[in-house]
């Protein structure tokens, strides 16, 4: 609004005054500080992250695109000298891959895997973290590393030991001789290998989901366990409708992570049976490893790639599957 105010000479001279009663009818502009702190401080998290981003382009971006688009090529060890003189085949790679009938059993031996596994591994672990967080304290640190240990310990020297027990004339089968049981020779039978990889990848992995259940268990409040056992609720009910519901964010994240490790076994076949017997313990990443050593490098990338597409719908299954109303 317009003020009119004196001047010495009884002359009026009339001023704006703003909203906020600023004269000049115009807000002063904001300090700059703020923004060049804000702009100073991302270049120094651009600084200090540009190493690791340089890493990862180089290393697993530049690699993850090149064998994306080498997956449509019909590029081989033959084409490295002239890469740019390979011939673009499109989805028929995929075509190809799809119609290999040894493919076609690596994604069953796959599935298999995955199938069995993932509920004995949850299973046996979720039994046994209930056990420890139930337990007496003082054994409980013990039994947790005790069964966290075969995580830790090489893949290689597990599986070179696992393959001396499942020996024809090894122990497993001695002690089977026991109890009058003529074991069978298991990595060498069609019907037996592909169950003992099995029980190497529960036996080995249900440590991590142990640690990661029994965090779990020690999150649920006490008093929602206490109010069920005044109302009456035996254990069973107590596990079933308290436990496993106040769990599904853990369960979906140890189903998750264990999807994405079975999916991509390849050091038990690798080490134990390589593939046999008659391909019965073949898996995609050995397969695509083979294709690899072969010097088929797009097949491999191919059957990479249809890998990838199964852990990613696996993935989604199991978000669908597990989440809680509130995600």
């Amino acid at each position: 609004m317009a003020v009119l105010t004196g001047g010495n000479g009884g002359a009026g001279r009339r001023t704006a005054a703003g909203p906020a009663g600023r004269r000049g009818g115009t807000a002063s502009p904001a300090p700059s500080a703020p923004r060049s702190l804000r702009r100073r401080q991302s270049l120094i998290a651009w600084a200090f992250s540009l190493p690791f981003v340089l890493l990862f382009a180089a290393f697993t971006l530049i690699p993850l695109v090149s064998s994306f688009v080498m997956s449509f090529t019909d590029f081989t060890s033959t084409d490295v000298q002239t890469p740019f003189d390979v011939n673009f085949v499109g989805f028929d790679q995929y075509r190809t891959l799809l119609e290999n009938a040894q493919f076609l059993k690596s994604l069953r031996n796959t599935v298999y895997f995955v199938v069995v596994g993932i509920p004995l591994t949850m299973g046996i672990a979720l039994i046994l973290a209930v056990a420890l967080n139930s337990g007496i304290s003082r054994f409980r640190v013990a039994f947790r590393v005790g069964f966290y240990t075969p995580v830790v310990t090489s893949i290689v020297a597990v599986a070179v030991v696992w393959r001396f027990i499942l020996q024809q004339d090894g122990p497993l089968n001695a002690i089977l001789g026991w109890f009058g049981i003529h074991g069978p020779d298991w990595l060498n039978s069609t019907a037996w290998a592909m169950p003992s990889l099995i029980g190497l990848g529960v036996w080995r992995n249900m440590g991590t989901l142990m640690v990661i259940f029994l965090a779990g268990l020690q999150t649920i409040p006490a008093e929602v366990t206490e109010a069920a056992l005044i109302d009456g609720a035996g254990p069973v009910k107590r596990f079933t409708r308290i436990t496993i519901p106040l769990m599904r964010p853990t369960l979906l994240f140890g189903a998750v992570l264990l999807s994405v490790w079975y999916l991509q076994f390849f050091e038990e076949p690798f080490v134990m049976t390589q593939g046999g017997p008659l391909n019965a313990t073949l898996s995609v990443s050995y397969f695509a490893f083979k294709q690899f050593g072969f010097g088929n490098y797009a097949y491999a990338s191919a059957a990479s790639y249809v890998l990838f597409v199964a852990i990613a719908l696996l993935s989604m299954v199991m978000f669908r599957a597990l989440r809680t109303k509130e995600d």
